[in-house]
């Protein structure tokens, strides 16, 4: 297992003509009107989520020690609202309607405890029992600036149709119209019609040089590569989202190319990845490929300014059983849209159970970069979580008891699910089907794993002084993809039980992190919030042209291990866990963006979202 969650960028290090293009000049966005237009017209949360960015300012380090630390876009009605006071005097805040400056709530704040990860003393505000929609100030004596916030019905609409449209924006082989992409506009690039077997991959049906076609797929992060592993819990996790919550996408318009069918949009959208995921897999022998990708990272540059060859890279057991896994769970889901996909849902379920043959036959064969191939490696050198997610996906759409079998699910273990950690996406599905699993299945086991994690995480939340499951050690690369895997768990656990209220709390608190709450006063994701990133390392977003970032990516947020720092140049703010943040281009250590990030952003919003009463 890698150290860090995108340790693939090491290499990245030596590109000196890419470390160079730092900086995007901190300009803030175009106007509201023209960002809100390029996520979603049809959302119907209000755009101000989105055109609050326009007001966003840089802030001293000093400045920030001495603000109140919110959810930049709001809360529902009946969540958990909690805000962090830096330790002043004061034991009291209040809270004012913005229209009138009335006062409609005042409340006592906690006592002053220090947290860690940031090295702030700092008090909680709980404002928890307002529950009427509207736009609030709160106030606190000794703050001079006060903080707004929103209680709404829909407040993560705007925010979960930004976070999916993320992934259009992101989309390889294909133009991107203005009709959609707004002022995001782009030439198509990397058409993938033309993809050669490398030398690593090569085999007696497709020897070295063999040209294959394999368009379409999710640029993986920053960097026009696709990525097997990295997809297989992306994928998973925008699909779990529909799953979990059906109805909420089936009347959401994106504004993508294939709105208006008779599919929904995130369906849509998962589609074009499945689509390349599908030419990845060996027609003659089951296996999958690792990657997609060019020799060596391209600059920043635009998608049709990479002409690169472009190669598919060894077969490898855990890209296979990621593949097995995602492909049985999408068999299930696009089962109902026959008509629209006719003999697809067939072609997947027996392309997973191909892969999985495969994989039992190869059960420990791991990725090696090849010499000639300086991209980002995604090694795993442990099969063990991806056969048992693989297992548990195809039980569950089979009703095959040997599935389960292979799965043993009493030496299975839940965690916080990663790229290389992907066993828990295995006790998620189980605990949504749990009704229509066969007698084999340990009902109480599937509850007791996600309770004992849940519980788990719900405990380092009530020792924080920022109300938040996050020590120390949560700090590192893409910290904020795991606040919000931890989120997915509590939610699914949630679900299976919803007097378990503290689950729900947690959860929303956790995106309260990544939405402001957080001692770099960033909403992390890009145009939603009142300060967010404008500088994110994208290419698209540096060599657009176009000032700011593309909206609707979440930033990997804040990393310790500052492995970008020595070709920079950009010093970060602060060595502090929960504070070392830079938003600069060059920060791929930081501020990168990723497919396998944003996805479960789109699960809990949805999810928040839904399950909130």
């Amino acid at each position: 297992m890698q150290t860090y969650k995108h340790a693939k960028y090491l290499s990245f290090i030596t590109l000196s003509s890419i470390l160079v293009a730092c900086g995007g000049g901190g300009a803030t966005k175009p106007p509201s009107t023209t960002i809100s237009s390029a996520v979603s017209s049809a959302s119907s949360a209000p755009a101000s989520s989105v055109s609050s960015v326009a007001s966003s300012a840089a802030s001293s380090t000093a400045a920030l020690k001495a603000l109140i630390k919110l959810n930049q876009i709001g809360y529902k009605p009946s969540a958990e609202k909690l805000a962090v006071i830096p330790a002043v005097a004061a034991t009291t805040f209040t809270v004012t309607k913005t229209s009138d400056n009335s006062v409609v709530l005042t409340g006592n704040l906690s006592a002053a405890q220090t947290w860690s990860p940031a090295d702030e003393s700092v008090k909680l505000a709980d404002f928890s029992s307002l529950t009427a929609e509207g736009e609030y100030t709160l106030t606190v004596a000794g703050i001079e600036k006060s903080a707004s916030f929103k209680i709404a019905t829909n407040a993560y609409d705007a925010l979960n149709a930004g976070a999916i449209k993320a992934f259009y924006f992101n989309r390889a082989s294909t133009e991107l119209l203005e009709t959609h992409a707004g002022i995001y506009k782009r030439a198509a690039g990397h058409p993938g019609t033309k993809v050669y077997i490398h030398k690593s991959a090569a085999t007696a049906a497709r020897p070295e040089g063999t040209i294959v076609s394999a368009p379409k797929g999710w640029y993986d992060a920053g960097d026009y590569n696709l990525y097997i592993v990295n997809s297989g819990i992306s994928t998973y996790t925008m699909l779990a989202a529909y799953e979990h919550h059906a109805d909420y996408f089936k009347t959401q318009n994106l504004n993508i190319p294939e709105s208006g069918d008779a599919v929904p949009d995130v369906l849509n959208e998962a589609m074009w990845n499945l689509e390349w995921m599908l030419a990845m897999q060996d027609p003659n022998d089951g296996g999958v490929y690792h990657k997609l990708t060019s020799k060596n990272f391209s600059g920043m540059v635009m998608p049709d300014a990479d002409t690169s060859d472009r190669f598919m890279v060894q077969k490898a057991t855990p890209a296979t059983l990621d593949f097995a896994a995602v492909m049985a769970v999408a068999s299930r889901i696009y089962a109902p849209y026959e008509a629209t996909y006719p003999g697809l849902s067939a072609k997947m379920l027996n392309a997973a159970k191909s892969a999985y043959q495969w994989a039992k036959a190869n059960p420990a064969l791991y990725y090696v970069q090849p010499s000639d191939i300086s991209t980002g490696g995604y090694g795993d050198n442990n099969a063990t979580d991806e056969f048992a997610w693989a297992a548990a996906e195809l039980y569950i759409t089979t009703k095959d008891n040997a599935y389960y079998t292979d799965l043993n699910p009493s030496a299975v273990t839940a965690d916080v699910p990663s790229w290389p950690g992907v066993k828990s996406l295995g006790w998620i599905s189980l605990a949504h089907n749990v009704d229509s699993l066969t007698g084999a299945a340990d009902k109480a086991l599937i509850k007791n794993r996600l309770d004992g994690l849940a519980t788990t995480i719900v405990a380092k939340k009530a020792a924080s002084a920022y109300g938040v499951p996050l020590v120390d050690s949560d700090f590192n690369w893409g910290s904020n993809s795991g606040a919000l895997n931890q989120a997915m768990m509590l939610l699914a656990a949630y679900k299976l039980d919803n007097s378990k209220t503290d689950y729900l709390k947690t959860a929303q608190s956790l995106l309260d992190y990544v939405l402001g709450r957080n001692p770099t006063d960033f909403s992390y994701v890009t145009g939603f919030g009142v300060r967010t990133p404008q500088n994110i390392h994208h290419r698209p977003s540096e060599a657009d042209g176009i000032a700011g970032s593309i909206p609707g990516f979440l930033a990997g947020g804040a990393n310790p291990g500052q492995q970008d720092k020595s070709g920079c140049g950009v010093p970060y703010p602060s060595n502090l866990p929960a504070k070392s943040y830079l938003d600069n281009t060059c920060s791929y250590a930081s501020n990168e963006i990723a497919i396998n990030w944003n996805a479960p952003l789109v699960y809990v919003s949805a999810a928040l979202q839904v399950l909130t009463p």
